[in-house]
């Protein structure tokens, strides 16, 4: 009992720790997630030293891809060095750059439109415009709080998060579709996509209504998640504009190589570029 006491304090400890550093609620509620199944692995009445974290890491690869296995090793680093167990943190796997864009995985504009197509259809008004608020933006789903009834009408969101502050520039159409979709609501002021309570949307529903589109709009589940919209505006930019410096400002990126990701090309385009080297 006093191990699982002292398990409840730890996690008390690190939530705390969290929110003094300003992490988003998504992150928070992520790590906690992650750090609750490093603790159920580990047992009540375990002790936690680096030889079963190390254990863990092993367990993590056996049973997930390697980006999911050190996002969750992050989870556990952190929380570790929050409850003063900075000895036991482990080193992540090490992962090779990829060289180009997983097209299976990838969503087409022409399915984005699809998709936008069939939520018009199923009568879904509010997840089409959240779709299209994140496809016509490149924001973060945990950024939608920050689409309010006055950045209509200024035709940008100032978005506030993890201790940094940008502006996001609003599309005239867009923001007449919001308008009138607002007014529908009878949402006079603040923020656009909440709950019937006021609650902000939880980013599971979100996922699960797409989900339900896939059939309809002939387009893979794997494709369909809010970050592939993301994903989808920044390709999209990156192919018109070139320019990777910019779109990292409009991405909310502050290190520019997590944007190189938006600027790799797929297999086939590769293999072509290779082809047209003339080296054989």
């Amino acid at each position: 009992m006093e191990q699982k006491i002292e398990r409840v304090k730890m996690l008390a400890l690190f939530e705390r720790d969290m929110r003094i550093n300003e992490k988003s609620q998504a992150t928070i509620e992520k790590y906690l997630r992650d750090v609750k199944g490093f603790i159920r692995y580990v047992g009540e009445d375990g002790m936690i030293t680096k030889n079963v974290v190390i254990t863990y890491k092993q367990h993590l690869l056996r049973w997930y891809a390697v980006t999911s296995a050190n996002s969750m090793l992050a989870a556990v680093n952190y929380f570790l060095k929050a409850v003063g167990s900075e000895d036991c943190v482990v080193k992540t796997f090490k992962v090779q750059k990829a060289a180009f864009r997983e097209k299976e995985r990838e969503l087409t504009k022409a399915e984005y439109l699809r998709l936008i197509a069939a939520a018009r259809r199923k009568g879904k008004q509010r997840l089409c415009l959240v779709m299209q608020t994140i496809g016509a933006t490149g924001i973060r789903i945990s950024e939608l709080p920050f689409i309010t009834v006055e950045s209509l009408y200024t035709h940008q969101a100032k978005v506030c998060l993890k201790g940094k502050t940008r502006t996001v520039i609003l599309p005239l159409k867009l923001c007449r579709e919001l308008k009138k979709y607002a007014k529908e609501k009878g949402i006079r002021s603040g923020s656009i996509f909440v709950t019937r309570t006021g609650r902000p949307l939880d980013r599971s529903n979100i996922l699960h209504e797409m989900k339900s589109l896939c059939d309809m709009a002939q387009v893979v589940s794997s494709k369909i998640s809010p970050h592939n919209l993301r994903h989808l505006f920044a390709v999209t930019y990156y192919n018109r504009e070139r320019d990777i410096c910019h779109l990292a400002d409009l991405l909310g990126h502050s290190n520019i190589n997590t944007t190189r990701v938006y600027t790799l090309v797929s297999y086939e385009e590769q293999e072509q570029q290779i082809n047209r080297l003339g080296l054989l």
